[in-house]
């Protein structure tokens, strides 16, 4: 190893075995305490903390230049490694049992007063985010960054071990279909036109199939220009995979391989497999939603059978219409406040609930220590849909039971998001270790638009039909159609998912003429792709995973940003280095783009002050 001039040793390498030694550390002034013209420094570099020592005995010059020192300044030190003194022993550093007695101090450089201190949570995002390089230097940003390094690698090694070769495929591109806006950049070499970033690589990744690759990866970089969340970001990494000649169960086994080497990398923990696999089917039915938090019970009731010859009109004619009646027993939560109930009620009307509050029923015991049901719809159950409903439900003192009568689909995405607010509110995770890993299969190939008047791809066009569903994909029963598709999920986190691929020309032209792509847009849009699936298509399949969720949930945190070292705001800004930002007229010229932003807001203007003003013949 060539030696370093600047340290010897990290600051996290000093033990008992150096003492006597003369080393030499370089890092930042983590902290510095002055005992009475002794002064004590913890000296910080990436590895950890040591304490060095500036004592008048030992050099007065070095030890008169060390009360200038503050924090974040930038030292190099020489000095001999000390037992510290029996009582100040500090355990809860690696390096707690010595110090460095600083015979030579070199100032690298000098800090100013920082904007926040580096000790403390800060709440303020925004300026977390402005001096992001600060931030960073925090301990547990640094150990995430870190940790998101070792999982990365982990998945490096353990595809490699499996045969996969990375490829790097172009940034830029033409627009591809994944259900997002797309970046797009200006071609100046061809005037008018323009590349998209890429959303994923799907397209490459298949071409690399009919290529014969047989097994890709990529630590992808994607771009998305879409709302932001605490787990989405505009640009964005993926594990991208794919491989020739497998069937489901093979890319299931891979990921669950995959995802156990990189949780035993970056968590310590080992990862039993295989996973639990449920169909889209079941998890709707049972969770309200196709990423399933399974950690906790409150699972969504299907109640049509207590139901289906009700007196109880709603309930009754909404299960003869063909919807469902629904229900979830949150157990214990009786206790429920006026402000908790205002919220369940604002979440199952954001999800799509019509009326203003969601049916109850609350179980509390009255002063003579009777059980009482709280509800106004109890006077309307007959004694045996109470019986019923009490047993099915498994009803008892202190419980709350929620219920939703209209469309299958509301019921889940109502359900569903009470479902998880319930849980919050109850903190039923807090504390928890628990990793529940499961497959979500057999999604549905298409879903109706009512938007766009038109069936659109659940996943994306390339997804194959399950084959005993072919014949419904020609019969037209478009909403009856299964997917080759899968979804991995940890505790109500999608972690990736993917699908079998269609690999011949005519099935599918067939996908995009479903979904309303005219013969004339795929020759435009999709030729490549068509006529490569002409010249021997391999059956191939993969999948995505997403790299920084993946990092987020094995550090323990709340958001991506926590993960990723230069992230965008909530707002896709980078408050750092203030982009996006404008651009001068002689570059939007040479790009042949003309700006019609301050016509844009000219027009709204102008819109706005007739809404206050209007014309006098109005």
């Amino acid at each position: 190893m060539i030696p370093n001039p600047y340290r010897s040793l990290h600051c996290n390498a000093i033990t008992a075995a150096h003492v006597g030694q003369l080393v030499t550390l370089s890092g930042w002034v983590h902290s510095a305490r002055d005992h009475g013209g002794v002064i004590f420094v913890d000296l910080r570099d990436r590895e950890g903390l040591t304490q060095v020592v500036f004592r008048p005995e030992e050099n007065a010059e070095v030890a008169a230049r060390s009360q200038e020192l503050r924090d974040e300044d930038v030292l190099q030190i020489t000095g001999r490694v000390e037992r510290r003194l029996t009582g100040t022993e500090n355990p809860k550093l690696a390096t707690g049992e010595v110090e460095v007695v600083v015979t030579e101090l070199l100032v690298l450089n000098r800090a100013e007063v920082l904007p926040f201190q580096l000790d403390r949570e800060l709440s303020n995002e925004d300026l977390r985010m402005k001096y992001r390089y600060l931030d960073l230097r925090r301990e547990r940003m640094s150990r995430n960054i870190r940790q998101r390094h070792r999982i990365t690698n982990a998945a490096r090694n353990f595809l490699d071990e499996q045969g996969f070769v990375e490829v790097e495929t172009p940034v830029l591109s033409n627009p591809t279909p994944e259900g997002a806006r797309d970046f797009l950049v200006p071609a100046r070499l061809s005037p008018g036109k323009f590349f998209a970033l890429p959303q994923a690589p799907q397209q490459y990744k298949q071409l690399l199939m009919v290529a014969g690759l047989e097994r890709y990866f990529q630590i992808a970089r994607c771009f998305r220009d879409e709302d932001l969340r605490a787990d989405r970001q505009p640009e964005f990494t993926q594990i991208d995979i794919e491989a020739s000649f497998v069937t489901q169960p093979d890319i299931l086994n891979l990921v669950e391989g995959l995802l156990a080497a990189m949780f035993k990398a970056g968590r310590g923990v080992d990862i039993p497999t295989p996973f639990l696999r449920m169909t889209y089917q079941e998890a709707m039915d049972r969770f309200g939603s196709d990423k399933p938090d399974t950690r906790y019970g409150l699972e969504i009731t299907d109640m049509a059978d207590v139901f289906a010859q009700s007196g109880f009109k709603i309930f009754r004619s909404t299960l003869e219409g063909g919807g469902v009646v629904r229900a979830i027993n949150a157990k214990g939560f009786a206790g429920i406040t006026t402000g908790q109930m205002i919220r369940l009620n604002d979440i199952a009307i954001q999800a799509g609930m019509k009326v203003k509050q969601l049916a109850f029923i609350k179980v509390e015991r009255d002063a003579q220590g009777n059980l009482e049901y709280k509800s106004p719809l109890w006077k309307f159950f007959e004694p045996s849909e109470r019986e019923a409903l009490i047993a099915k439900l498994n009803v008892e003192e202190n419980d709350l039971v929620f219920f939703y009568a209209g469309s299958w689909q509301e019921a889940c995405d109502i359900l569903g998001r009470v479902r998880c607010e319930i849980a919050q509110m109850q903190a039923l995770t807090e504390g928890s270790t628990a990793l529940n890993f499961l497959w979500v299969v057999d999604f549905p190939l298409l879903a109706y638009s009512p938007e766009e008047q038109s069936w659109v791809a659940v996943h994306h066009p390339f997804t194959r039909p399950k084959a005993e569903d072919l014949p419904l994909l020609e019969a037209g029963e478009y909403g009856k159609v299964r997917a080759e598709a899968y979804d991995v999920v940890l505790n109500g986190y999608e972690l990736g998912g993917g699908s079998i691929r269609i690999h011949e020309s005519d099935l599918q032209a067939r996908m995009f003429s479903v979904l309303g792509i005219s013969p004339e847009e795929q020759q435009v849009k999709f030729s490549h792709i068509l006529e490569a699936f002409r010249f021997g298509a391999p059956p191939h399949g993969g999948l995505a995973l997403g790299l920084d969720r993946i990092a987020m949930l094995v550090a323990g945190e709340q958001s991506i940003r926590e993960v990723i070292a230069f992230p965008k705001n909530n707002k896709a800004c980078d408050l750092m280095t203030d982009s996006p930002t404008t651009v001068d007229f002689r570059q939007l010229r040479e790009l042949y783009v003309q700006s019609t932003y301050k016509e844009k807001r000219r027009e709204e203007a102008a819109s706005a002050e007739t809404a206050v003003n209007p014309p006098a013949d109005s």
